[in-house]
């Protein structure tokens, strides 16, 4: 299903919207983040994939492979961790400490008493847990009853304590600020809610790193794409995206297309309803990472005024997004990308096939169109039944194709 946002418009970024996400934090916490040892030194790479793009028949396709970013392989280490160093120098603001130095575990007898928890469908519980082991203080993670036992385990090796719920995410968001009220413990979480938007906003702002990274890649005085799909979820690594390319481009921004799980379509309710909404789903999609039930009011600030395009696809679309990457389809780089990674990929081969929506998004011979893969084999497992070959089978293939396409990026 794909829907226009009425709501949407061209112009100058709202001071409003400036004065919670803009450009100058965003690179702060680049900065800051580039002290963190859980990332991978350097920014992520900009993979070209221009057998896809003639097969879509478009000028070019781009796809910013977050795989890359951390052993994590998730773009959420960009948003947990700059959030919880953020909350740590907000709870001490007389403490002098420093962010290279929290993130290197000099101040963890300070925190040692201190204690964060979060919902997760998994990648921001891990990237939460790994951030809060490097800085020594305490984690606890709700997981809802679809996490599967390979990202639990997952988590849990970086120390934190596991609480496990029979609901689904949005039940366990709730129960971690239960949890939290009755135990004086700190939500880190990448959804807001009523009175709590400090952290989300730090969770997002950290996600527009990633909008830094690329300009850097492809510098150009206009913008260097046309089109950007983006993974919905609760909405904030669409509004981080979103955000930097608003303030950065004013009206020339790229026109912006989110997608998610058809189970799980809080997002394109919201366009409908025109404020943040529930999903009229299941909620349970192949798709963990955008399986949300509700839109992130915080989020929905930015993606109103900028989203052009709603969409949902069915889970089988997002696997075999998967496999069209993971095969090296049309002589393109093998790429790993989980179900929500390739999520962006099926927007756009569902977009492309169908002549009435690729009319009406604009779609053609001159179009340049950016993806993001959120996340690499981060439940080896669920990616090998899905996919068809192991994590190591791809990244073999991937690693054959750059030798003997030397140069490509």
């Amino acid at each position: 299903m794909l829907i226009a946002n009425t709501r949407a418009r061209r112009g100058a970024y709202q001071p409003a919207l400036a004065q919670v996400m803009n450009i100058a934090t965003a690179r702060e916490s680049r900065r800051w983040l580039s002290h963190w040892p859980g990332l991978n030194a350097g920014a992520t790479p900009l993979r070209t994939l221009p057998g896809l793009a003639r097969r879509h028949a478009i000028a070019r396709l781009d796809l910013k492979d977050e795989s890359a970013r951390s052993p994590l392989g998730s773009f959420k280490v960009l948003g947990a961790p700059i959030a919880l160093l953020r909350l740590v120098l907000r709870r001490w603001p007389d403490s002098g400490f420093k962010p290279a130095d929290l993130f290197a575990g000099r101040h963890a007898r300070a925190l040692r008493d201190f204690t964060v928890i979060s919902a997760t469908d998994g990648n921001h519980g891990r990237a939460l847990a790994a951030a809060a082991q490097s800085l020594g203080c305490r984690c606890v993670i709700v997981l809802h009853a679809q996490v599967s036992q390979e990202r639990k385990d997952a988590i849990a090796a970086f120390g934190a304590t596991i609480v496990r719920i029979a609901g689904n995410y949005d039940a366990s968001v709730r129960e971690a600020a239960r949890l939290a009220e009755a135990n004086g413990w700190q939500v880190v979480s990448d959804t807001s809610y009523e009175g709590y938007e400090e952290i989300p906003r730090d969770v997002m702002q950290g996600y527009a790193a990633i909008v830094d990274e690329l300009l850097e890649q492809q510098p150009a005085v206009e913008c260097p794409w046309t089109h950007v799909i983006l993974q919905g979820g609760v909405g904030g690594l669409a509004a981080g995206i979103v955000g930097y390319f608003c303030e950065r481009f004013g009206a020339a921004r790229p026109l912006f297309i989110v997608v998610e799980p058809e189970q799980a379509d809080c997002l394109i309710q919201s366009a409908r309803l025109g404020r943040p909404a529930l999903a009229t789903g299941s909620v349970d999609s192949v798709m963990a990472g955008l399986a949300c039930g509700q839109t992130s009011p915080l989020a929905w600030r930015f993606l109103e005024p900028a989203v052009d395009f709603f969409m949902t696809i069915p889970d089988a679309a997002a696997v075999a997004g998967m496999r069209t990457l993971a095969d090296g389809a049309e002589g393109d780089m093998p790429v790993l990308s989980g179900e929500s990674g390739a999520a962006g990929l099926a927007a756009l081969q569902s977009l492309a096939g169908t002549p009435p929506s690729r009319l009406q998004v604009g779609l053609d011979g001159d179009s340049r169109v950016l993806l993001i893969n959120t996340e690499g084999a981060t439940a080896p497992a669920v990616y090998g039944e899905l996919a068809g070959r192991s994590p190591a089978d791809v990244l073999a293939a991937q690693a054959d194709w750059l030798a003997a396409h030397p140069g490509r990026p």
